[in-house]
């Protein structure tokens, strides 16, 4: 349970800055990466790809995260 916050506020952190989206604090960050998690990780297995270890679940809740922080900003835009 702590890992699992722990890579989500890591991934939401690192999706943010890759995304050039201003910080919302440690709570958005850390929603942000558990969500991105599910959500890569399912990408990622649609496209048959997996990653393994600490780095993979990072690098899913990263990539999950950045198209969630995409598809946001899809409908945001004014």
């Amino acid at each position: 349970m702590i890992w699992t916050i722990i890579v989500g506020i890591l991934a939401g952190f690192i999706a943010s800055r890759l995304f050039k989206h201003k910080g919302s604090g440690c709570v958005v960050d850390l929603l942000l990466g558990l969500v991105g998690g599910w959500l890569g990780g399912h990408v990622l297995d649609w496209l048959g790809i997996t990653w393994a270890g600490t780095l993979g679940e990072i690098g899913t809740a990263v990539v999950g995260a950045v198209l969630l922080l995409w598809i946001v900003s899809l409908f945001a835009k004014k």
